[in-house]
């Protein structure tokens, strides 16, 4: 069963199913459930998507305003007076505007409701007169463990302050895998740009809590600038382990894909986490290897904002790397995690990423080739190959594409092309996964792999370009993955929306990256320079240490090379005094010359290792 629900029209965000379904609104919701519908008015065109977060039945009398909405079961407002209802429910949480327009049509012994008394209080609100806003409505959900020597914690800063925002505050809501309320907070956020942690650890003894693996529902209220939740997600455990993830997209779309089927000897669990408060029934989702129409359903309910935990194996026990698996989740989940355990125990955590129905394959890719260069490029680490095994498997992310053309080009540091490679015109069902080191071998040097499309090998492309990158010590259990799509990079020219911008339109030819750092773990940052068209010859980026509560103490100069990478590390980059100063701080990376793109990790002298791309600031 899909639920039928705007989440992203047109490139833009969606705030009714957040609105109706946030968590403190829940219990008002149910109340309204109860009673049958009365006649019902939907002057802003939110039917559908009522009755899919409701699941309540149409009613007989239905009015619309815009004539060009007028359905089969609906009618003009302008006709209400004959049908003479006795209750009316607006569909609007700012129903004022509405009954001005119509109040006299209505018969006097009507009575009238709407959403209004569903609204959150207005001290949550930015917008208080358009309360669908999406600056009202700046939430997120996050993987939130504290089990079995397992933690989590997030990390983030207040970059809303950059903005003139100087009332912000965080509302968390902390539910377990049955989708029970363990703990609700709010806390106010200091009016500078200033680091934001939560710890899973700090959250038990705060509240006295069991052991949990669930979600952490976040409301940042007050936002100004934009609406986006943005945060770095690491889980580690005592024995040493590490992995990172990141923020979710904060909108739950119809399909998923990219995940991994498990190798010999591993396993691939999926977490589900319900981001509504409704139920999703038995048979509501599915999954299906990619290329491959046969689903298999998930024959298991899961409760409102719960979690389960899927084995791949256990619904495709056939099924091995590098195949991969395509979700049909029917806009219940914000963007799942998935867990990889390795045949040493070692487990890593990644995401699966959007899939999109809205994007079909663009001929014109092809024809102007030569004047966008490399084009769209998918950047990754490569790490030292003495020590490490790097994979790439590319992942189709659009419903329409059936096949890619791809090639991997490889960089050493410095920006030398070592080697290209030709998947091919790969069809959508590929099982073709490249180990670099097959193909280069830079000893204890690191490099970077760009995948870009291979025109000579097709011309299928819709610059949604993904791929999953796979790092495994040769010798020792630590392993890490990580994914993403492709944009163009540092031309003077614009392609749609590309190169895309981390502040204001496109072309985007500067830097502005979040690093978050660790106090007692040696963190890492892998900076790569990808250019589509010829820029300049180095970057000038500079790292601007931050403390907690958003002061700049300490500055560094760093050179990268066009198409070269540079792997920093924080402990070794600024003086012991300035990281104690900057404790539970943050690091900056701004460039004005050039876009760079960034991946951060943290390391251990056990082989334990994390890594993950960082996000816009």
């Amino acid at each position: 069963m899909v639920l039928n629900i705007r989440t992203f029209a047109n490139q833009k965000p969606c705030s009714f199913f957040k609105a109706l379904g946030h968590p403190m609104i829940a219990t008002r919701l149910d109340a309204l459930k109860k009673n049958p519908l009365p006649s019902l008015y939907d002057p802003e065109g939110h039917l559908e998507d009522f009755l899919a977060m409701t699941r309540l039945l149409a009613p007989s009398h239905v009015y619309v305003q815009a004539v060009e909405a007028l359905k089969p079961n609906t009618s003009l407002i302008s006709t209400i007076q004959k049908d003479n209802p006795q209750k009316l429910l607006i569909l609007s949480f700012d129903p004022e505007k509405h009954l001005d327009q119509m109040k006299h049509l209505l018969p006097p012994s009507c009575e009238v409701t709407s959403l209004k008394d569903l609204r959150l209080p207005d001290e949550m609100l930015t917008d208080t007169k358009t309360y669908l806003s999406d600056l009202n409505f700046s939430t997120n959900f996050a993987f939130f463990r504290e089990e079995d020597g397992w933690h989590t914690r997030i990390k983030t800063a207040n970059c809303w302050a950059k903005y003139g925002s100087n009332d912000t505050k965080l509302w968390a809501i902390l539910f377990d895998d049955k989708g029970r309320p363990l703990a609700e907070w709010e806390e106010p956020l200091s009016p500078t740009v200033h680091s934001v942690i939560i710890d899973s650890r700090d959250v038990k003894k705060q509240f006295n809590l069991p052991d949990f693996t669930g979600q952490l529902f976040l409301h940042i209220t007050g936002t100004k600038g934009h609406s986006i939740v943005k945060y770095a997600l690491d889980t580690f455990h005592d024995e040493g382990m590490l992995s990172a993830t990141h923020d979710a997209n904060a909108w739950p779309p119809a399909y998923f894909a990219g995940l991994p089927a498990p190798r010999g000897g591993e396993k691939v669990v999926l977490w589900l986490q319900n981001s509504h408060p409704l139920p999703i029934p038995a048979n509501g989702v599915s999954l299906n290897l990619m290329g491959d129409s046969k689903a298999v359903f998930l024959n298991q309910d899961i409760p409102p904002f719960g979690t389960y935990a899927l084995d791949v194996e256990t619904y495709f026990p056939t099924a091995r790397w590098p195949q991969q698996i395509e979700l049909q989740a029917g806009h219940y989940f914000v963007r799942p995690r998935y867990e990889v355990i390795n045949e040493k125990g070692y487990r890593c955590i990644a995401h699966v990423n959007v899939e999109r129905s809205d994007l079909k394959p663009d001929p014109k890719l092809k024809d102007i080739k030569d004047l966008l260069g490399k084009g769209f490029i998918l950047p990754a680490p490569l790490f030292p190959t003495n020590d490490y095994i790097t994979s790439v498997l590319p992942t189709p992310m659009s419903r329409e594409l059936r096949s890619m053309p791809l090639r991997a080009l490889i960089y050493d540091r410095e920006g030398q092309l070592k080697e290209t490679y030709s998947f091919g015109n790969l069809p959508r069902h590929h099982q073709s996964a490249l180990i670099i080191n097959d193909l280069v071998q830079l000893g204890q040097e690191y490099g970077h792999v760009e995948l870009v499309y291979d025109f000579d090998k097709g011309s299928e492309a819709d610059g949604w370009l993904h791929g999953l990158f796979r790092y495994e010590h040769k010798t020792l259990p630590g392993q890490a993955e990580t994914s993403f799509g492709s944009h163009i990079f540092n031309t003077a020219i614009t392609y749609k929306n590309e190169p895309q911008s981390y502040k204001g339109p496109p072309p985007g030819l500067s830097t502005g990256l979040f690093l978050r750092i660790d106090d007692d773990i040696e963190t890492f940052c892998h900076l790569i320079y990808p250019v589509s068209i010829l820029w300049h010859e180095t970057s000038n980026t500079t790292l601007i240490l931050y403390t907690k509560e958003g002061h700049p103490i300490a500055e560094a100069s760093l050179k990268v090379p066009q198409s070269g990478s540079r792997l920093w590390i924080y402990q070794e980059t600024f003086s012991p005094t300035d990281r104690e100063k900057a404790r539970g701080g943050y690091v900056v990376i701004q460039d004005k010359t050039c876009r760079l793109f960034g991946y951060h990790g943290l390391r251990r002298r056990n082989g334990s290792f994390s890594l993950d791309h960082m996000f816009g600031f």
